[in-house]
């Protein structure tokens, strides 16, 4: 993780979101758990959106295989939910995203975290390259921090 808090216009893809009621745990915030969901929210709606042929090669999917979140302040259902994204690293069969979740109109930073794919073939469950047209759509969304 880094020390650099970057505001959401810093990502190169922003998805909003709606917080759910049961989206709050019993003590009025969201739940640490539906953070996960909008970095998974996020992730999928970015393939879909810049990177589909990563959903069209016949045997090859994506395991998440890592994921982490740190939190930085409380935000409850209604507020409104902004994921933003960027590509941190593209190897030879894995990517890593870089993800920040801002809330409420102030869009104020609630947490950030990393999530991992690795790209497998889906009858043997090994590791293989990312396919090149998948590869070269995850660079153009590359950026460092």
């Amino acid at each position: 993780m880094t020390d650099f808090a970057p505001a959401l216009s810093d990502y190169p893809y922003q998805v909003k979101l709606t917080s759910r009621q049961e989206d709050n745990d019993e003590n009025g915030f969201i739940n640490n758990v539906a953070f996960y969901s909008f970095f998974n929210t996020g992730v999928n709606m970015f393939l879909q959106n810049h990177c589909p042929q990563a959903f069209e090669h016949e045997g090859i999917t994506a395991y998440v295989v890592s994921s982490q979140c740190q939190y930085m302040s409380p935000a409850s259902f209604p507020d409104d939910i902004f994921v933003g994204l960027r590509v941190a690293k593209v190897g030879r069969s894995s990517v890593t995203y870089g993800l920040s979740v801002y809330a409420g109109e102030t869009k104020r930073r609630v947490a950030h975290g990393l999530f991992v794919h690795v790209y497998v073939e889906r009858h043997t469950d090994n590791a293989v390259p990312i396919p090149a047209d998948v590869k070269d759509a995850l660079l153009t969304f590359s950026e460092e921090f």
